[in-house]
C-alpha cells in the first residue's frame, strides 16, 4: 500500500511473568522502523495479579475468566490512560493482552481442531475507556491457519535484523524463551526453546518471597547440580522439532513442583541449577535444531533474562565462544519495550492490511494478517 503514514501507537503487553503491563508510546514508520517514545510498567493490583495466577493455576472457574476479561482490560486502559495523559491520544492502541491459556496441539474433538489460545484484556473495553481504537487478539488468526499462534516476534525480528546481512539468533527470555534464526543460508525461522524465568521466578517466591532473582543473587551463591540438571534437561519438550511453542500449560506449578522432588538440599544450588537449566536448553535448542541450518555469528539477547548476569555467564559458558553475545540495547531497542515495539509494529501492519505472521516460524500454512479492530 502506497499511501501508508506514520503512526504513533500506543502498545501494551504482559507476558508469561505476569509482573507488570508493559506500555510503550512508539512511532512506526512507513518503512516500518519502529521508534520507542516513552514506556513504562505499569503494575497489576497485587489482588488483581493474584486473580490471574489463579486462572494460570488452573483454580479458575468460568465466571472468574469472564470477570477477569474485563477487569484485566480495565487495568490495560487506565496503563494507556497514563501514557495519554502525558503524551495525548495516540492513531490508535496495539494491545496483547494477558495470554492465560495456550493450547498449540492439534487434537481433535468430532474431527475438529482444538488448537486456541485465549488472551484476556477485551479490546472493546480498552477503546471504550480510552476513546481511541484498538488493535488486539493478534494469535488466532495464525491458529486457525494451523499456526501455533506463537512466536509472533519473529515478524519484527526479521523486518530489524535481516538488514543487518548476518547470521544472527535473536533470543528473548522472558517467563518462556523464544529465539528467531535470521540467516544469508536458510529462510528465517524461530521456536520457543523452553523455559526462560518462569522456574527461576517461581523458586525465587517459593524460597526467599521475592518475585525474582534480581541480578541472579541466589543463584550466584550457589552450585550447579549436574545430576539434577541433567534430569531436567530429559524433558521430552527440548527434543520436539520446531515449529513449536510453549507456556505455562506445560511448564506449571505442578511441573515445578514435581521436578523439585529431585532438587539438591541447598535453595542456592537450586537457583543456580535453574539458572543454567534455561541457558543450557537455549544452548542445546541451537544445537538441534539451528546448527544443521545455518551458523551463528551473534546472539541478541533480550528480555528479562538479559539483566540477569549469572544466566548470561551460563549463556557464555554453553554457547561456542566464536557467537558474540550483545543485547537488543546494542540496536538502539530496548530490552524492556522490545515486545511492545514488536506488537506496535504488528498493530501497523493490521492497520494497513499488511501480512504480519511469519510461517516458518509459527507452522501456519500461509501468511494471515493476524489483529482485531475495535472501534470507539
Amino acid at each position: 500500500m502506497s499511501n501508508k503514514e506514520s503512526k504513533t501507537i500506543i502498545s501494551m503487553m504482559s507476558g508469561t511473568s505476569c509482573d507488570s503491563i508493559d506500555v510503550g508510546l512508539c512511532l512506526v514508520k512507513p518503512d516500518l522502523s519502529c521508534t520507542l517514545l516513552d514506556g513504562f510498567n505499569y503494575s497489576y493490583p497485587p489482588e488483581i495479579r493474584n486473580n490471574i495466577f489463579n486462572v494460570f493455576h488452573n483454580g479458575a472457574k468460568l465466571e472468574d475468566i469472564c470477570k477477569l476479561n474485563f477487569v484485566i482490560a480495565e487495568c490495560f486502559a487506565n496503563a494507556a490512560n497514563e501514557m495519554i495523559k502525558k503524551h495525548g491520544k495516540p492513531d490508535f492502541i496495539s494491545s496483547h493482552g494477558q495470554t492465560v491459556f495456550h493450547y498449540p496441539k492439534d487434537t481433535k474433538i468430532a474431527n475438529i481442531s482444538q488448537r486456541s489460545t485465549l488472551q484476556l484484556a477485551d479490546a472493546s473495553v480498552i477503546a471504550q475507556k480510552t476513546k481511541c481504537m484498538t488493535i488486539a487478539n493478534f494469535r488466532t488468526a495464525d491458529m486457525a491457519q494451523g499456526g501455533n499462534g506463537a512466536p509472533l516476534v519473529c515478524f519484527a525480528d526479521e523486518v530489524w535484523f535481516k538488514p543487518l546481512n548476518k547470521n544472527i539468533a535473536v533470543q528473548n527470555i522472558g517467563g518462556i524463551s523464544n529465539v528467531t534464526v535470521i540467516s544469508k543460508d536458510c529462510a528465517t525461522f524461530g521456536f520457543d526453546t523452553g523455559l526462560g524465568n518462569i522456574m527461576i521466578d517461581y523458586c525465587s517466591q517459593k524460597f526467599f518471597n521475592t518475585p525474582y532473582d534480581k541480578n541472579g543473587d541466589f543463584a550466584k551463591q550457589g552450585n550447579v547440580s549436574e545430576n539434577w540438571l541433567n534430569c531436567l534437561l530429559q524433558d521430552e519438550y527440548y527434543y520436539s522439532e520446531p515449529p513449536k511453542t510453549t507456556g505455562r500449560e506445560y511448564f506449571s506449578s505442578k511441573y515445578i513442583e514435581n521436578a523439585l522432588k529431585l532438587a539438591p538440599d541447598s535453595t542456592y544450588d537450586i537457583m543456580a541449577t535453574v539458572t543454567a537449566l534455561t541457558a543450557k536448553t537455549i544452548a542445546q535448542s541451537y544445537e538441534r535444531f539451528v546448527y544443521p541450518n545455518t551458523q551463528i555469528e551473534e546472539l541478541i539477547l533480550g528480555g528479562g533474562g538479559a539483566y540477569n548476569p549469572i544466566l548470561v555467564k551460563y549463556l557464555k559458558k554453553y554457547l561456542p565462544n566464536n557467537i558474540e553475545i550483545k543485547t537488543h540495547e546494542d540496536y538502539g531497542i530496548s530490552n524492556n519495550f522490545k515486545e511492545v515495539m514488536a506488537f506496535a509494529l504488528l498493530g501497523y501492519c493490521t492497520y494497513y492490511k499488511i501480512p504480519n505472521n511469519v510461517p516458518s516460524c509459527t507452522g501456519a500454512s500461509q501468511p494471515v494478517i493476524m489483529g482485531q479492530i475495535s472501534y470507539y
